[in-house]
């Protein structure tokens, strides 16, 4: 199959290095200067330094003519470009299915990206989300992994995984968009919890019991908007969950580990380098559960900590001093 990846990012680039085993792949940048550079190198230095770009793999900056020749179009932009990238393709997007693999919930519209593509595209349903626990440096390195196609279109998701599964990268379909967009929006508010937990030292007891009550809000949050409850325990929802508060790699849990140490979220994000989706998705999520009246303390304690200055300390110990209730979902 003519792979067409939109977006020579972390993700971007890894899907493009293990894909290219197996099918032709179109690698597309928008910055001419990392486009030269990883023509040149024959590695994205930028983000993905020390692993190779495969020969096969075209490094190409002319999306209106990479775009209609490919049999699949891979979104691999962060959230907040996914708009703009789709808008371009509005020409093609009927003829070409095409999936994304950002998560969260859209700055602004709070909106997920099956939401904006609906919005920008028309309703379709050759289309998806590639979702589940993957860092993108162990994809790239040929580490063994194991993630979801979600879309509504339950046989393109069978069609477009079997085409895609191969190596040691296995893909498994789901048919619940909704709640696997959720579940992958959502947990990078609970890495940037659990990150801010293990900075201020509060052990992995805490930490067994942050991501086992985060995973109950991110469950309430998905079944109100429409999700299965069955998917929070898959590869988009316990899968990604752990990983993401657990795995050194996750930039949202560095995020939490450096609020913690006492670090600006200005200074925090220019030196991280890269998009932490959780920090504008927490907003996004505080404000939905507030109107749908959903009870999320954790994600509201973030959101606080991020955008309403409350210190991290200040936080947690509101958390712990909540009233005793029942263990429920």
């Amino acid at each position: 199959m003519k792979l067409t990846v939109i977006g020579a990012g972390a993700w971007g680039t890894a899907l493009a290095i293990v894909l290219s085993s197996r099918h032709e792949v179109a690698l597309w940048a928008r910055d001419a200067e990392l486009v030269r550079d990883m023509r040149m190198t024959r590695e994205n230095r930028r983000f993905l330094p020390g692993i190779a770009l495969p020969a096969p793999v075209r490094i190409v900056t002319d999306l209106a003519a990479a775009a209609p020749a490919a049999g699949l179009l891979i979104v691999a932009t962060p959230l907040a470009g996914l708009r703009g990238i789709l808008r371009q393709l509005r020409d093609v997007a009927s003829a070409v299915p095409l999936i994304w693999v950002c998560k969260g919930f859209e700055p602004g519209s709070g909106q997920l990206p099956h939401q904006v593509a609906d919005e920008e595209l028309g309703g379709g349903t050759a289309r998806g989300a590639l979702t589940g626990p993957s860092f993108a440096e162990e994809v790239a390195r040929g580490l063994p992994a194991a993630i979801t196609l979600a879309s509504r279109d339950g046989l393109f998701a069978r069609r477009v995984a079997a085409e895609l599964h191969g190596g040691r990268l296995r893909i498994y379909a789901n048919d619940d968009l909704i709640g696997a967009e959720t579940a992958g929006g959502a947990k990078n508010i609970l890495a940037i919890a659990a990150g801010i937990s293990d900075g201020l030292g509060f052990g992995h007891n805490a930490r067994a019991a942050l991501v086992t009550r985060g995973l109950a809000e991110i469950t309430r949050l998905g079944v109100a908007l429409g999700g299965r409850p069955g998917t929070f325990m898959g590869l988009a929802g316990m899968g990604d969950l752990l990983l993401t508060c657990t795995g050194d790699l996750s930039r949202n849990r560095r995020v939490g580990l450096a609020l913690a140490a006492g670090k600006t979220l200005p200074r925090i994000l220019a030196e991280l380098g890269h998009v932490a989706e959780g920090v504008g998705t927490a907003r996004e999520v505080a404000a939905l559960a507030q109107r749908l009246s959903i009870d999320m303390p954790i994600t509201q304690a973030v959101d606080a900590i991020l955008h309403r200055g409350e210190s991290a300390f200040d936080a947690v110990e509101k958390l712990l001093g909540r009233e005793s209730k029942a263990e429920s979902v």
